[in-house]
């Protein structure tokens, strides 16, 4: 029989113990003094606090990244690369340390294995300057973001890069880079909101009129895309990056909105009846646009739904919050500019919001926007 899996451990802490029982020791034996932060940021369900015992099946386990100054990452990242290949533990609280390598016909990319030699681990080494610059588009250690980088940068990569853990940060760079990414200023988050409830009022009467025509598939889809831009748009007045579809709902659920929206947010995906499926939508509408009034950005707005003009269905009009929030942005830089928003508000394809071409983002981006 094989031998039993060991416990689960969120990856977040097995990524600690790993720095604080493996490679510590080492790096202070070695390398003494050595300017270096240790995080585990970055990609992975673990990094969101999501991770379970079915993640560990693949590309999961003792994982840490180090950061490092340009020079000490060119002179001694493969060093230490070695150096832990020969010196770590086979094992963290049962995990192997070891991944069988991408191509391994034994196994899947990514999953750990035993070994009687050196450990092919997943503690990886940054020049931590390049590698913000490959996961969000630019050095955030050295410059704030200005709006071209801020419209261009996707939310679910935000959310990686400043969620997760840091366990030790000397020279303080990483640190001062995840603060400046923490969460969109204010002029941004205004415009965002605004973008975000502009694709609302698109479609929100498409759910009565689909019906209205028999198509109660249609009807249904379209609800649900208003489910979900409402899911995303109540992360954003909490100040919140929303994440990739996998953990969108893991991460509203942890919202202080949750827990009153989820009635008729759940309640709106299953009805099959469309008046139901309105009324449900309409609570949830009006649910929201309460929590939007209530931020003080802007002057109140009723959020009471109304009919669709002289149409027998009804909906919020999304567009009368859009307008006065859009009409606050003063920033020049963002004022006057068209309502599609940053990166994920208009692009929903994986392989261009989580791929690591920010010069494709920022050219999208721009060209979307007109400038």
């Amino acid at each position: 029989m094989p031998p039993a899996e060991p416990a689960f451990l969120p990856g977040l802490e097995l990524s600690r113990i790993l720095y604080e029982e493996a490679v510590r020791p080492v790096l202070d034996d070695v390398f003494p003094g050595l300017p270096y932060a240790a995080a585990r940021i970055g990609p992975g369900s673990e990094v969101l606090g999501f991770d379970t015992a079915r993640s560990a099946d693949h590309d999961w386990g003792p994982r840490l990244d180090l950061f490092l100054a340009p020079d000490d990452a060119a002179a001694h990242g493969e060093a230490i690369r070695r150096l832990l290949a020969d010196r770590l533990p086979k094992e963290i609280r049962g995990w192997s340390t070891h991944f069988r390598p991408a191509g391994d016909p034994l196994d899947q990319v990514g999953h750990m294995a035993a070994t009687d030699g050196p450990v092919d681990h997943r503690v990886f080494t940054h020049d931590t300057g390049v590698w913000l610059t490959r996961e969000v588009g630019l050095d955030a250690t050295t410059a704030e973001p200005d709006v071209r980088d801020w419209l261009a940068m996707p939310q679910q990569k935000l959310a990686g890069v400043t969620g997760g853990a840091v366990f030790h940060d000397g020279p303080g760079l990483l640190t001062t880079a995840r603060g400046r990414l923490a969460r969109y200023p204010e002029q941004v988050w205004r415009y965002v909101l605004a973008c975000q409830w502009q694709r609302i009022s698109q479609e929100e009467a498409f759910v009565g009129r689909c019906a209205e025509v028999g198509d109660a598939l249609g009807s249904a889809v379209v609800a649900s895309r208003l489910v979900r831009d409402l899911m995303r748009l109540s992360l954003l007045l909490e100040r919140r990056y929303p994440p990739y579809s996998k953990w969108l709902g893991s991460a509203f659920a942890r919202l202080e909105a949750a827990e009153a929206l989820l009635p008729s947010l759940l309640g709106a995906l299953a009805a099959t009846d469309h008046a139901e499926r309105e009324r449900l939508l309409c609570a949830a509408y009006e649910a929201v646009a309460i929590r939007q009034n209530a931020s003080g950005l802007v002057e109140v707005v009723d959020p009471t739904p109304r009919p669709y003009h002289g149409r027998p269905y009804l909906v919020l009009h999304a567009e009368r919050f859009a307008r006065p929030l859009a009409a606050s942005v003063t920033d020049p830089d963002l004022a006057g500019l068209p309502l599609t928003g940053v990166v994920d508000q208009w692009a929903d394809s994986t392989d261009l919001l989580m791929g690591r071409d920010g010069d494709a983002l920022r050219a999208a981006s721009a060209a979307v926007g007109g400038r």
